[in-house]
């Protein structure tokens, strides 16, 4: 019988253009959906034909505590019309018995740019951590295997 293994979501990495850029505390929508069309062939009443149109990704979001000004700048040159695509991957991390870590899993992410920027919500008399968040769009991207 196959054994089957399962990651915890809590650590990972996050790098742009080879560099780790920062640590996130969240990222959310590695999603993607194969969009279909539906074909009657005449005739045939039996069913209907589901073919295969186009692949469509969902747009990542990730989220850390405001530590510089590096993200906005980013979501900056995209407002301004200076669109700056660059390549990612996401990595996951595992840990072995001993405590040394090794990658599980990456995503690698094709020419993504930011589209969206949030800011944190602020409070008075708040000791919570200010969080920014950043929505990339992006033109796909590959679940690699990695040592696990």
């Amino acid at each position: 019988m196959a054994t089957s293994k399962h990651f915890a979501a809590s650590s990972f990495a996050v790098e742009m253009d080879s560099i780790t850029v920062a640590t996130f505390s969240e990222v959310s929508g590695l999603q993607s959906e194969l969009e279909t069309m539906t074909w009657e062939e005449g005739g045939n009443n039996e069913f209907v034909h589901i073919l295969p149109v186009r692949t469509k990704w969902s747009n990542i979001t990730l989220k850390r505590g405001v530590a510089d000004h590096a993200l906005w700048q980013w979501y900056l040159a995209s407002v301004q019309g200076t669109v700056q695509r660059r390549g990612m991957s996401i990595t996951l991390y595992s840990f072995t018995a001993k405590g040394q870590s090794f990658e599980s899993l990456r995503w690698n992410i094709k020419n993504a740019f930011p589209i969206k920027w949030v800011g944190p919500s602020l409070r008075a008399g708040s000791a919570e951590m200010a969080f920014e968040s950043i929505e990339l769009s992006h033109q796909g991207l590959a679940q690699i295997s990695g040592g696990a």
